[in-house]
C-alpha cells in the first residue's frame, strides 16, 4: 500500500481539490467572522508559501521550525515548506522559552518561522517571520514515498519528547483512516476542536479533508471553547473532532442538550457523528452524546510514530468498553516482552509491523544522524496494553510505563478511572499513585465535582477488587490539562503534591 515515485506530501494533499476550484476547502471560525480559502486559492498560496521559504536561503533538507499560532499561515507554511522539500517542524505555540530550546538540542533548526508574541529557543538560528510565505510560486520539488517530510515530537508525558521523523508516504497511509474512523465523504464539513500544531489536528482536521476534497473547519485562535457547539451549527458541521473533554464540555452546557431533553430538535442537525482521540473516551461520555443528539463518537488509538491504526467507524462502531478494531490494511499485533505473540484474550503491547507505511522512520538523536527504527523482530512496540477479543475489537489498558505500583500489584489507570465513570456528582477523575513514607505506596484518585468520599468509596466497592480501589481522594478544582485537552499525567502528580501540601 506503499505509493509511487515521485511523491510528495503536499502535492498528495492538494490535488483532489483542484476539481473544485471555487469549493470553500478550510474556514478559520471567529464568533464573529470567519476566513475562508477556496481550493483554487489555497495551492496558490502554498506555492507561493514554498516558493518565499527558499528565496530565505532554505534549501531541500533543512529543517524549519513552526512556531506559529492557530491562522492560516501555520498550513500554508507547513505543506509550503514540504513542496519545497524543506521539513518543517510544528511545535505548540504555549511552549516556553526554556521548553523551545530544549527541543532544539536534539534538532537544531536551520531557521525558524515564527508569528508575533510566540516564545522563540535560545539558539543562534535566523528567524523569520509569515511575510516571508508571499513568495513567487515554484514547482514541486521532486521527492520519494520514503524521504523525510516532516518532523514531529511526542508530547513527553512520560518523559523527554522525541523527534519523529516521518516519510511522505504517511499522509498515503491515513487513507486507512477515511473508512476505518471517519466515513469521510467529499462533502463533508469537518470541524475540529484542536490547534493546528496538533497531530491530531493538523492530519484528522487538515490534510485528510483536502486529501479528500472536503471542507475543513478549524476554531481561530482565542475561541472560547463554550462556543463550539454555535460555530458547528452555524458552519453546518457533518464530523465533529477532537479530545474527550471538548464533547464533555459541551454536554455540560447543553450543546447539545442534556439526556434528559434529547426529545428536543438536536441543535446540531447536519451532524452525522464524533471523532475522539487523544485519550480514551468514558464510556458515559458516548453513551450521553448519542443519547442528546441521536449520533456516534468514534474513537481512536494512534501515536506520533504511527498516527491512528485502532478504531471504531460509522461502518463498524466499537463494542461498548472497546477502542476498535485494527483499521484494514493495518499489520498489528498483541505480543509480550520478546515479541511472541498472544492469543486472543491475553493482554499484552500492541505492536505495528514494520511494513505499515505510516510507521515513522524513527526517532531522530542529534544532529545530521540518520533516523532510528526500534525494532523487536519487525515489530515496533508501541507500549500501549490492550486486549484482543475474538472477534477482533481491541480493549485499551493504557500505556505500559503509566501503569501504577502499589502493594506489589501492578495496575493500568485508565482500568481504575473506567470504574468511577458515571459515579454521582464526579465530573472527571485520574488515578495515582502516592508515597506516604519512602517504603510505602498507596492507590489514590484525584477528581473534580461535587461528589464526596463516602460516596466514591459506595460506587467503587462492588466494581473493583479490593487492591485497585483507591485508599485516598484528592478533590482539586480541576485536572490539569495540555494545550490539546489531554491529561497531563506528568503535572497531575505536582499538582496534588501541592494539594497535599495545603489542603482546603
Amino acid at each position: 500500500m506503499t505509493p509511487t515515485a515521485p511523491f510528495n506530501l503536499a502535492r498528495y494533499v492538494l490535488e483532489a481539490g483542484r476539481a473544485t476550484p471555487d469549493k470553500i476547502a478550510l474556514a478559520i471560525l471567529g464568533p464573529a467572522r470567519s476566513e475562508r480559502w477556496s481550493y483554487a486559492r489555497l495551492p496558490q498560496a502554498v506555492e507561493a508559501a514554498a516558493g518565499g521559504l527558499r528565496a530565505a536561503g532554505l534549501r531541500p533538507g533543512d529543517y524549519l521550525m513552526l512556531r506559529l499560532g492557530n491562522d492560516a499561515h501555520f498550513p500554508l507554511a507547513y505543506l509550503g515548506a514540504i513542496w519545497a522539500g524543506i521539513v518543517p517542524i510544528p511545535t505548540s505555540a504555549a511552549l516556553t522559552r526554556p521548553e523551545v530550546t530544549a527541543l532544539c538540542a536534539a534538532l537544531p533548526p536551520a531557521a525558524i518561522l515564527a508569528g508575533p508574541d510566540i516564545a522563540l529557543p535560545d539558539i543562534s538560528a535566523p528567524v523569520l517571520t509569515p511575510d516571508v510565505l508571499r513568495g513567487t510560486a515554484i514547482a514541486c520539488h521532486d521527492t520519494g514515498p520514503d524521504d523525510l517530510a516532516y518532523i514531529v515530537f511526542t508530547s513527553g508525558s512520560s518523559g523527554r519528547p522525541k523527534p519523529v521523523a516521518h516519510a511522505h508516504r504517511a499522509v498515503w497511509a491515513r487513507r486507512m483512516m477515511w473508512e476505518g474512523w471517519y466515513g469521510l465523504r467529499t462533502e463533508d464539513r469537518l470541524l475540529h476542536a484542536g490547534a493546528f500544531n496538533w497531530t491530531y489536528t493538523l492530519g484528522t482536521g487538515l490534510l485528510d479533508p483536502w486529501a479528500a476534497g472536503a471542507t475543513a473547519l478549524v476554531p481561530a485562535a482565542g475561541t472560547d471553547p463554550a462556543t463550539l457547539g454555535l460555530l458547528a451549527k452555524r458552519h453546518d458541521a457533518t464530523i465533529l473532532a477532537g479530545a474527550p473533554g471538548i464533547f464533555r464540555r459541551l454536554l455540560r452546557q447543553g450543546l447539545p442538550p442534556q439526556p434528559e431533553l434529547r426529545h428536543c430538535p438536536p441543535p446540531l442537525p447536519k451532524l452525522r457523528h464524533g471523532l475522539s482521540a487523544g485519550e480514551a473516551l468514558p464510556v458515559s461520555i458516548r453513551a450521553a452524546w448519542r443519547a442528546a443528539t441521536g449520533t456516534d463518537i468514534h474513537e481512536a488509538l494512534g501515536m506520533s510514530e504511527c498516527s491512528t491504526f485502532l478504531s471504531g467507524s460509522p461502518q463498524r462502531p466499537a463494542p461498548e468498553g472497546h477502542i476498535g478494531y485494527a483499521q484494514q490494511g493495518r499489520r498489528l499485533a498483541v505480543v509480550d516482552d520478546q515479541g511472541a505473540p498472544l492469543p486472543d484474550g491475553t493482554e499484552g503491547t500492541l505492536a505495528v509491523h514494520r511494513s505499515d507505511p505510516g510507521l515513522m522512520l524513527g526517532y531522530i538523536d542529534g544532529a545530521g544522524a540518520a533516523p532510528d527504527l526500534p525494532l523487536t523482530g519487525d515489530l515496533f512496540l508501541t507500549g500501549d496494553r490492550v486486549i484482543r477479543g475474538a472477534d477482533g475489537a481491541y480493549r485499551y489498558l493504557g500505556r505500559r510505563d503509566a501503569l501504577l505500583t502499589a502493594g506489589g500489584y501492578r495496575i493500568a489507570p485508565l482500568e481504575i478511572e473506567a470504574a468511577f465513570d458515571g459515579a454521582p456528582d464526579l465530573s472527571e477523575c485520574a488515578a495515582l499513585t502516592l508515597h506516604p513514607t519512602p517504603e510505602t505506596s498507596i492507590l489514590a484518585l484525584a477528581y473534580s465535582g461535587a461528589a464526596d468520599e463516602d460516596a466514591l468509596t459506595r460506587h467503587i466497592t462492588n466494581r473493583l477488587a479490593d487492591h485497585k480501589r483507591p485508599r485516598a481522594y484528592i478533590r482539586l478544582a480541576a485536572l490539569p490539562r495540555a494545550g490539546n485537552g489531554k491529561l497531563d499525567r506528568r503535572a497531575l502528580a505536582h499538582v496534588v503534591a501541592e494539594a497535599l501540601k495545603d489542603p482546603p
